[in-house]
């Protein structure tokens, strides 16, 4: 690769799974962890959940001006511990994960985000997996269309993850084929709508970069990188738990990450036309028991630019 990682994109991180924020419980700490990212002029993205507590996102909002940090907001964490689905077969169950969706989109518009990322609901099972996949496009084309009414300067985009099927999420969204059936039906009825593929879920999917990817790409606009444990279903640390690049229960490492990014600029995607300054890489990763933080992301940082050299090398 002839151009540095820095022409091509935004290297990001997931705040609330680096760190222990996810519950939006500890205000000081939000705030504190993020100003220590802010001052690591390696990650240009922080991707942060809602918050509820008051002043949170104008000081969230302000350290990223100062710092020129931009910031990205993961609904995930609201549908998640809410237990809430946008393709739930319950009318009263779907609004009320629609309702969330909102709130994350008002909380990007007053963050400065460009985009929210989502995810699906669990798969009901082959008989009622027709009429939960026609809630769901329904449910994000809502999404879009209340992010379209509150657009200024800017609009905000829809980003939908791809999760796992079968091990831990047991997510609808799901395989690469549904994924791209998905995207291509909300595609038709709103622009401002794109997919989220992370490395950490395609081992738990049984599926290689290369092949999601290239069904994915014209979608494309916002990706994940991380890590996960299938071969040990006792470890703290099994299925959807995002462990540190390199550990010895793990599916990826440097090799894996390598291939990752071999597969992204094949497929053209730090090319292509994002909502975002520049087309945004963001790690998730989480420590385990026994591991802090700080080290975590120091290993992350690492195993990039080790991946990075082999692509040149």
């Amino acid at each position: 690769m002839d151009k540095h990682w820095t022409e091509l994109m935004d290297l990001g991180l997931v705040h609330f799974m680096a760190y222990p924020v996810i519950k939006d419980d500890n205000p000081d700490l939000i705030l504190e962890t993020a100003e220590a990212i802010a001052r690591d002029e390696f990650f240009n993205v922080l991707e942060v959940r809602r918050s509820e507590h008051p002043g949170v996102h104008e000081k969230l909002r302000a350290l990223a001006d100062v710092s020129g940090l931009n910031l990205g907001v993961g609904g995930q964490p609201g549908f998640l511990l809410g237990k809430l689905s946008l393709n739930n077969l319950d009318d009263a169950g779907r609004q009320a994960a629609i309702d969330e969706g909102k709130k994350s989109i008002n909380a990007a518009y007053e963050l400065g985000a460009r985009m929210m990322a989502v995810l699906s609901g669990p798969d009901p099972g082959e008989a009622d997996g027709p009429q939960a996949m026609d809630r769901l496009v329904d449910s994000c084309v809502q999404l879009c269309r209340y992010a379209q009414e509150r657009a200024k300067d800017y609009t905000v985009w829809v980003s939908f993850e791809q999760f796992d099927d079968a091990i831990d999420k047991k997510c609808l969204i799901g395989p690469t084929d549904r994924t791209a059936e998905l995207a291509q039906r909300v595609r038709e009825q709103v622009p401002n709508f794109g997919l989220c593929v992370d490395l950490s879920h395609l081992p738990l999917l049984g599926e290689d970069p290369m092949t999601c990817l290239s069904q994915t790409s014209e979608y494309l606009i916002h990706v994940h990188a991380g890590n996960a444990i299938m071969s040990d279903k006792d470890h703290v640390g099994y299925g959807d738990m995002h462990p540190r690049f390199g550990h010895p229960a793990g599916e990826n490492g440097v090799t894996e990450l390598t291939e990752y990014l071999k597969a992204l600029i094949y497929v053209g995607y730090f090319e292509s036309d994002v909502p975002t300054r520049k087309p945004v890489f963001t790690f998730e990763v989480k420590p385990l028991p026994g591991e802090s933080s700080e080290l975590v992301i120091a290993s992350t940082k690492r195993t990039f630019l080790d991946a990075w050299a082999a692509l040149s090398g």
